[in-house]
């Protein structure tokens, strides 16, 4: 057996207990008894000593010396798997299994401060978090900048100045765009009670048309939205509100874009380096893009509507481009997950000024809510009224994935690149989901970047798809373009 192949049958049971340390995170969100939370610490924690473990076995780096690659495929394997093996191996197993272990427990605490609306209880969890990840980040960078070293975690390749640059680029078209809308008289929103098992029934649906397989997939409810797993076994979950249907069918769309992107990569991949999405970023475009260039647009909103007829029926919303405007609307709110397009780069801009601060040592952890109060304050034009609402809100921190939320915002540069490709090469998109077919443009984006899974690192894939590199300009155009018509501005 040649040193590639003894390499990557090694991989392939790392791949696999990965998948099953994931699934842990899945059950703890969706099914896990309440009382099993010190436990299912310790088994993330012996998780991560058993990854961590065989991510630093020294017969990698011998492997690795000497294997050779007969292909693309087989290069990029390599690739992946010595990035991984470089970076595993300067993080001690014993600062691996304590950061499984404390966000494991500060997942409980935030949870627990959320719901009592309690910032206190969750700062002494959140300090042991954040001093954590500094010192992976300072064991990781050497002498580059710890934050880019974070980020590089889930963005291969992307560093904060650049990120800031475009997100710098961003901001005073969004918050121009914003104020001219809040300007104008609101569309009619909807109102009433909405049965939550039709929602689900109907958010099935939704998730079948967008191309998700529930052989290879299930639906659960969580508080938070997530996707999980690759291949063959890839979960989703949604959430409902009992006056709010919107918040059901876009965040199973939104998870339906991420899962449909794991589905989608060619089954050669699997439980392999590149048997996953490449970065975050990309995997958001696929969520994003989903959500809302397709999902959000007139014409899918016009067959939606008649979903949505059919389901409830009548519900107060007088014809489909008043439904389309009613999705689309533009409104005060202090809820990342349920912005609407124009205002959720906002919240993500917001916290990725304020990550950056904590991890360079500039923001204190006890200053946090402060920070973050004046920052929306600033950003938004009013002022937060409770922690759940404001700091509290996001599960992310207490999970340690700083460096994560950047990639929101470049996925939805990504998202309005590729919409753009993607209509130009598929001129009859919108005529397709007027009646509700997605396949498509599912297609073209299965195709162009689904398929390759981690083979092309993320700006090449992106470059690839749309013949251009990466830019912020396209989502702009596209934002202003919907809205003004919208909106009438």
């Amino acid at each position: 057996m040649s040193a590639y192949a003894e390499l990557m049958a090694f991989q392939r049971e790392t791949e696999a207990l990965s998948q099953v340390a994931g699934r842990l995170g899945w059950d703890q969100e969706t099914m896990m008894p309440e009382g099993a939370t010190d436990q299912r610490a310790e088994e993330h924690g012996a998780m991560a000593n058993v990854l961590h473990a065989r991510r630093i076995d020294p017969r990698i780096g011998d492997w690795l010396e000497i294997a050779k690659a007969a292909n693309d495929v087989e290069a990029a394997n390599l690739r992946q798997i010595k990035r991984s093996y470089t970076r595993t191996l300067k993080v001690p197993a014993k600062l691996a299994a304590e950061l499984a272990k404390t966000t494991s427990l500060a997942h409980r605490v935030w949870a627990d401060a959320r719901a009592n609306e309690d910032v206190a209880a969750f700062l002494p969890m959140l300090d042991k978090v954040v001093a954590l990840r500094r010192e992976e980040a300072a064991a990781v960078a050497d002498d580059a900048d710890t934050y880019d070293a974070l980020l590089d975690d889930y963005e291969p390749g992307a560093t904060g100045v650049e990120l800031g640059a475009m997100f710098d680029a961003l901001r005073p078209r969004l918050v121009a765009l914003r104020a001219a809308i809040l300007d104008k008289p609101a569309p009619t929103a909807l109102s009433g009670s909405f049965d939550e098992a039709a929602q689900l029934a109907l958010s099935t649906k939704l998730a079948q048309t967008f191309g998700y397989d529930l052989k290879s997939g299930r639906i659960d409810k969580a508080v938070h939205p997530f996707s999980s797993g690759s291949g063959l076994d890839v979960r989703i979950t949604t959430r409902t509100e009992e006056r709010d249907p919107f918040n059901c069918f876009y965040s199973t769309i939104h998870e339906v874009g991420h899962a449909c992107y794991e589905q989608g990569v060619d089954k050669q991949h699997l439980l392999t380096p590149l048997g996953g999405g490449v970065s975050m970023g990309v995997h958001e475009s696929q969520s994003r893009i989903y959500e809302n260039q397709l999902a959000r647009s007139e014409a899918f909103t016009g067959w939606l509507y008649g979903q949505m007829r059919d389901a409830f029926g009548d519900f107060g919303i007088a014809d489909a481009r008043a439904f389309y405007a009613c999705v689309n609307r533009v409104t005060d709110g202090f809820i990342r997950t349920e912005a609407d397009e124009v205002q959720y780069n906002l919240h993500v801009l917001l916290r990725f000024d304020l990550e950056r601060a904590l991890m360079s040592g500039d923001l204190a952890v006890a200053d946090l809510e402060a920070a973050w109060n004046d920052r929306f304050l600033s950003d938004f034009g009013y002022a937060v009224d409770k922690p759940s609402n404001g700091v509290l809100q996001d599960v992310h921190w207490s999970e340690g994935l700083f460096g994560y939320f950047p990639t929101y915002t470049l996925g939805n540069v990504y998202a309005g690149c590729l919409n753009t490709a993607m209509r130009t090469a598929v001129p009859a998109v919108d005529a397709d989901l007027a009646n509700g077919d997605t396949g498509a443009a599912t297609g073209w984006l299965r195709e162009n970047v689904q398929r390759f899974g981690g083979l092309y690192e993320p700006k090449d894939l992106i470059t690839r798809a749309t013949g251009a590199a990466p830019s912020e300009a396209p989502l702009l155009d596209y934002l202003e373009a919907k809205f003004s018509d919208i909106y009438d501005l």
